[in-house]
């Protein structure tokens, strides 16, 4: 009898010995999945005063098959009523009256320092324009621009 209790007392124990789980301190590491999405710069440009400071550079990249205007961290420009991100057929464009059909309106500026990115229609063909600028549509004031490279 005792030795069928000691028999129930040891498969007892060595069923709960090996179902607890083991705490190590090792670190544990987990497999992190990055997606990098390849962007090519097709051209840069340095912003200029129009009527108002602004400053940073603007490229034109290509990103799976689409084209984004984007703002690097350093671009900065005053607030006004009415910003927009335009395209301009020069490469420098008025201060005051602009015309419209020398530009073509991408978006609304989001924001008045820092990066950012505007997708730019399928239709727009590059070639067609020389700057990138930030225009008070308000105001009809061009408050800086980048030249970009023929």
């Amino acid at each position: 009898m005792k030795f069928q209790h000691l028999a129930i007392i040891g498969i007892v124990a060595v069923i709960t010995v090996s179902c607890t789980t083991e705490n190590s301190n090792l670190p544990e590491i987990q497999a992190q999945s990055t997606i990098t999405l390849a962007s090519t710069v097709v051209e840069t440009g340095t912003f200029k005063a129009g009527e108002h400071p602004t400053t940073g550079k603007v490229s034109i990249v290509t990103e799976q098959g689409k084209r984004y205007l984007e703002f690097d961290q350093s671009f900065k420009t005053d607030n006004g009523p009415d910003l927009f991100v335009i395209l301009h057929r020069s490469d420098a464009p008025p201060v005051y009256g602009i015309k419209e059909k020398d530009y073509v309106s991408i978006s609304r500026l989001q924001k008045t320092r820092g990066s950012q990115r505007y997708a730019l229609p399928e239709n727009v063909k590059l070639t067609d324009f020389r700057s990138v600028a930030v225009w008070c549509r308000q105001f009809n004031a061009t408050f800086g621009y980048a030249s970009l490279p023929s």
